[in-house]
């Protein structure tokens, strides 16, 4: 979505790293020093109670940025950013990604769009917490997930689902084993393939097709084969992180 030329002064900065599932990538209420650019990994965005207690507020894939809150002028991150499917991802240090924004152009619209796709994932996943049923929200979630992952399977055990949406494991188990029984998804041993898509579409709230719509609206993508495609100066191997 960006210009040759904008690419081209980003690209020898930008590093190629491998993100294992697990990995903290920012920590609530402390600086960050990089910026990620996920290419086929995925990174969820989680926020913690006194009693450790963690709930997911957002997910970053390859439609993102992982450290937006570092470049608004705050100092610090506004939760913890922990990866959520292996993969890889595009780093930049903090400073240089801010350098590129200063100069006011095409990037600074593309994040501030960005920013309004996070602020309404935020509230549309606020509402559907508030008012949909948990069949519904695990619906919601493995449709927004596939949509970022590079295929149709996800490593999620049934106690990673019920933490990221803050309900009972028994919960998900329970709406996990219907959408078996339909043949929309398929588990097993921590791995969770979407077999229906359309049967999941069909189950969820109407949260997916406004969060859809939002997000192609102002995120309009290029295809499969060219998403985090970048010029030639980036490293083709991942480092290790």
């Amino acid at each position: 979505m960006l210009s040759l030329e904008t690419r081209d002064r980003m690209a020898p900065n930008l590093e190629l790293v491998s993100l294992p599932v697990g990995k903290v990538l920012h920590e609530s209420g402390y600086p960050a020093h990089y910026v990620y650019f996920p290419n086929d990994s995925v990174v969820s965005l989680t926020n913690e109670t006194e009693e450790g207690e963690l709930t997911e507020i957002s997910t970053v894939g390859h439609e993102g940025i992982v450290g937006i809150p570092a470049l608004l002028g705050g100092g610090t991150t506004l939760s913890r950013a922990i990866v959520q499917q292996a993969g890889t991802a595009y780093r930049l240090p903090v400073r240089l990604l801010q350098d590129e924004l200063d100069r006011h152009g095409e990037l600074l619209r593309l994040v501030l769009r960005y920013t309004q796709w996070v602020l309404t994932q935020v509230a549309q996943t606020a509402v559907c917490n508030r008012h949909h049923s948990i069949e519904q929200h695990v619906c919601l979630w493995l449709l927004l997930s596939v949509d970022r992952a590079s295929g149709d399977e996800l490593f999620m055990t049934h106690e990673m689902l019920a933490r990221s949406l803050g309900v009972r494991r028994e919960g998900v188990t329970e709406v996990a084993g219907y959408l078996r029984d339909l043949g929309s998804i398929q588990y097993q041993r921590g791995r969770i393939k979407v077999l229906g898509r359309a049967k999941l579409e069909q189950l969820s709230c109407e949260c997916y097709e406004v969060l859809k719509r939002e997000r192609d609206r102002l995120l309009p993508f290029q295809s499969q084969s060219d998403r985090g495609r970048v010029s030639d100066p980036v490293s083709k191997t991942p480092a290790p992180l």
